[in-house]
Order: C-alpha cells, then sequence, then structure tokens
C-alpha cells in the first residue's frame, strides 16, 4: 500500500517500526500465559511467520515454529483453557490458518481432532447460557469449527464439524427474540449494575453474530438453516440506526431501557460503527444484498469522516481499539472497493500510529485501559504490539495477508 513517492519515508518508518517489534517480541513473546489467537502466544506467532514472509528471512519464522512447538507441548501436558481468544481454541485456529498460508506442513487431522469433544462441550456450555460472545463465547468456537470444517479432507470429521456447526446455528434461533425490528439476542451490558440489554459490537455482539451467519452461509451445508436468521438479525440492526446532526457516529454502543437517543460510540474494531459497517458488508456480500452494501458503505463513508483522535475516543495503536485496528479496517476496505476516501483514511490513522509510538520501552506502544484505566505493556494481536506489527505487515506486504480472519475482517 506504501508504494507512491508521498509515502516512502513512511513505509522506511513503518519498516524500522516492525524491526523494533520483532525484536520485542523476540526476547519476551514466548511468555503470555495463554496461547489463544487474540489473546496469548499463538496470535505472536502469526505476527512472527507474516513478518517472515514480508522480509524474506528464516530467523522469524523458526521462532514461530519455537513459540508453536512451546503451545502443543503445554496443551498435551494438560493446558486446559478453551476459548477463542485466550485459550485453545484460538491456538487451533492459528495452526490451522498457518497450515493454510503455507508457513507450516502438519496433518491438523491427526494434531487437533483429539481436541474436539472437550471444545464442543465448552461451546455447548456457553450455549446454554446464551452465551455467545465472540471473544469469550459460543461465535468464537464456532470460528475455530469453522475453519476445521472448511479445511479438513476427512469425511467423518466434515460431517463432524458440519453437526458442531448446526448445533450452533440452532442454538442462536431458539435463543433469538423478536419484534418488529427483527432477530436479536440480549445480553448483560454491565454486570455491577445488572443492565442487560443488546450489544451491538464486533467484539461481543450481533455485529460478531451477523459476521459468523454470513460466512457460514457461503456454505450450502448452511445456507437454507442460516438465510432467514441472518436477513432478520440485519434488519435488526438497520432499525437501531439513530443518527443526527449532533452526533458523529450512527449507531449505538448497546441498546438498553432508558438509552439516550443519540449514540456517541468510539471509532474502533471493538466498539461502534466500523464493525457494524464491516458486517453489513459481509452479510451484503453473502446474501448478494446490494441494498446491504450500500448501507455498509455509507456507515462506513461517515466513519471516515472522523480523524480527531480525541473525538474517536483513541488513546493508544493496539488493533482492539486504537489507531491500527481503524487503519487496517480502512485499509480492507479500500481494496474491497477501491474507494480513495478509505485509502485517505487508511493512511491516516497508519500515520497517527506510527507517531504514538512515544513510550519507553515495548517498541514505543502501551496499551491504555483495564479496571484502573492505566497504561501497561502488552505484546499480544488484540492488544498488544503483535497486532500492531501484524497491521503494518498488512500495509507494506505485496501478498495477501489473512491473519485478519481472527478479528472476522478478511
Amino acid at each position: 500500500m506504501y508504494s507512491d513517492s508521498r509515502t516512502m519515508n513512511n513505509k522506511a518508518l513503518l519498516e524500522s517500526k516492525l524491526k523494533d517489534i520483532y525484536d520485542v517480541l523476540k526476547n519476551s513473546g514466548t511468555n503470555e500465559k495463554h496461547h489463544g489467537v487474540l489473546s496469548g502466544s499463538s496470535g505472536i506467532s502469526l505476527f512472527q511467520f507474516y513478518y517472515s514472509r514480508l522480509i524474506d528471512a528464516e530467523e522469524p519464522a523458526d521462532l514461530g515454529v519455537t513459540t508453536l512447538s512451546k503451545i502443543i507441548n503445554e496443551i498435551n501436558n494438560g493446558y486446559t483453557y478453551p476459548t477463542f481468544c485466550t485459550g485453545i481454541a484460538g491456538a487451533g485456529w492459528v495452526l490451522e490458518l498457518l497450515n493454510e498460508e503455507e508457513f507450516i506442513d502438519i496433518d491438523s487431522d491427526e494434531l487437533l481432532s483429539d481436541l474436539d469433544e472437550y471444545l464442543f462441550v465448552s461451546m455447548k456450555a456457553n450455549t446454554d447460557e446464551g452465551y455467545y460472545d465472540f471473544l469469550h463465547g459460543a461465535i468464537g468456537y464456532g470460528c475455530y469449527f469453522l475453519k476445521r470444517y472448511q479445511n479438513t479432507q476427512n469425511t467423518q470429521l466434515k460431517t463432524r464439524y458440519k453437526d458442531y456447526l448446526h448445533y450452533l446455528v440452532t442454538a442462536l434461533k431458539k435463543s433469538a427474540l423478536q419484534d418488529q425490528a427483527g432477530t436479536y439476542w440480549k445480553t448483560m451490558l454491565d454486570h455491577e449494575k445488572k443492565m442487560v440489554g443488546v450489544n451491538l459490537s464486533l467484539s461481543h455482539g450481533l455485529a460478531s453474530i451477523i459476521n459468523f451467519l454470513s460466512r457460514i452461509y457461503a456454505f450450502d451445508d448452511f445456507k437454507d438453516e442460516v438465510k432467514e436468521v441472518l436477513i432478520q438479525t440485519v434488519e435488526y440492526i438497520q432499525h437501531q440506526k439513530c443518527y443526527d446532526s449532533s452526533s458523529t457516529s450512527m449507531f449505538p454502543t448497546w441498546i438498553y431501557e432508558g438509552m439516550d437517543k443519540v449514540p456517541k460510540a468510539r471509532l474502533a474494531w471493538c466498539y461502534g460503527d466500523l464493525g457494524l459497517g464491516l458486517s453489513l458488508w459481509k452479510a451484503g456480500k453473502a446474501l448478494d444484498n446490494s441494498s446491504y452494501k450500500k448501507e455498509a458503505l455509507t456507515i462506513l463513508r461517515n466513519a471516515a469522516t472522523r480523524k480527531d483522535r480525541i473525538e474517536a475516543g483513541v488513546k493508544d495503536v493496539g488493533l482492539c481499539h486504537g489507531s491500527c485496528g481503524i487503519a487496517h479496517i480502512f485499509h480492507f476496505m479500500y481494496k474491497e472497493t477501491q474507494e480513495p476516501i478509505f485509502k485517505v483514511v487508511a493512511h491516516h490513522w497508519m500515520d497517527q500510529a506510527v507517531t504514538m509510538a512515544t513510550h519507553n520501552g515495548n517498541a514505543g506502544y502501551m496499551q491504555w485501559g483495564g479496571e484502573k484505566e492505566q497504561w501497561k505493556e502488552e505484546t499480544n494481536l488484540l492488544e498488544g504490539i503483535a497486532g500492531i506489527g501484524l497491521a503494518m505487515i498488512s500495509f507494506l506486504a505485496d501478498f495477501e495477508t489473512k491473519w485478519d480472519e481472527c478479528l472476522l475482517i478478511h
């Protein structure tokens, strides 16, 4: 993406920053406590392998193999945390993607199939309580099983994964609520306040359900089962738009009784208009629905006008809620549409990412947040420098990068 003379200097800055990130992860990247793709060591291996391809060098890939070997050994020795974000489902997904991208050559059926029953039981526990969270709940397991369904060449295993996915879709449909707007699911929005409502986000809510259903709809085994619930959930989302001249965002973060009618959502991957626009775009493509795609572009074009960091609520650089997450989504949408506005705003937010490297250590990047609302070092993909590095790689690469499937983007 950085190819014209105007931005060659930025290209050099990104290459330098990637070297800094690589050096940090070379020394500390395998010290993550957990092994999931978004918040664990397997996500760091994605950076190592893609960086190896970018600079055409073996050392980063060798480190990636070391990272994966440690993960596999720990799982074999009793590591049991199951989720997509943080645990085994995410690590399994990474192994599948790396095999698919020809970074590694493994028999994933032999390596991963023994984990199936444990992960299915974990997913079922979530569906039993109506917990469809992408990062930590049933939709995350669904993404893992969908990747296995796509890639396995074993007919028995393919049937197994098809059954698991049918189970998830059936559970979703049984627990869905309906009103005149469409289909939705309620969840706990604030545990302290015991506030229940509808979460619209890509990280935890309806945007991720639409995105997942759009992906599974691509396969004939699921089209008939998925089509109506996908359409009705999109319709519900569209009815929640309450944009007016006093607001910069078009949708609220949550829907709950007594909410402010004028939304003010941050600009980020995790919450807000970017995830909704992206997921409506996925639904429009899956269903070949020009109206959905048009609405998605309206949302994303509006989001592209929000370039002020304070107004947008951007405090750090990570993929979850920082400038690199914003840059990467607009970069993806530029590749999808060739709309110049998306290229311009992607450059803007990536330039912000470079200038925000002002902290001591950790390649200049700290993550803002947590219960104490403070700066802290993170190395993982979702909030840390591995994800920042992957977004930078995607900007520089002359090859396709599919790592961002783990964020429901690609």
